[in-house]
Parts: structure tokens; sequence; C-alpha cells
């Protein structure tokens, strides 16, 4: 089934890393928790990290930015 398009406009950025760390996020991935692949996988930890460092006060929340 294909994936419903995203409600919430995105951008795309471009992450370099370690055969490692592919390797890390790909047995994430195995899980089944982690989306469909190594860039799902990353994006979700990317995401987390954000909501802990928000929830523990040392990132601030930034204003919602207009759509264009």
């Amino acid at each position: 089934m294909p994936r419903l398009p995203n409600k919430v406009k995105t951008v795309t950025i471009t992450v370099s890393t370690t055969p490692m760390v592919h390797g890390h996020l790909e047995a994430l991935v195995a899980t089944g928790l982690f989306g469909k692949n190594a860039a799902d996988a990353a994006e979700r930890l990317i995401a987390r990290g954000i909501q802990d460092h928000l929830a523990d006060g040392t990132l601030i929340q930034l204003p919602k930015v207009a759509e264009k």
C-alpha cells in the first residue's frame, strides 16, 4: 500500500555517516519500529532527540513558520 502524502511541509537534508552507524540504522529498521529504510530511522531518531531536548529545556520551541 502506498504511503499517504505528508500533510506537513518537509525539506530534504543530506547526512553522511560511517558504515557502522548505517548498520545500526538498518538494525533499527529490521525491528519494524523505525520506518522502511535507514533514512526513515535517522529521521525518527533526530525527531526523538529534538523532542527530548525540548522537554528538558536544552532547546527552545521555535515559532511556527508560515507555509509558502
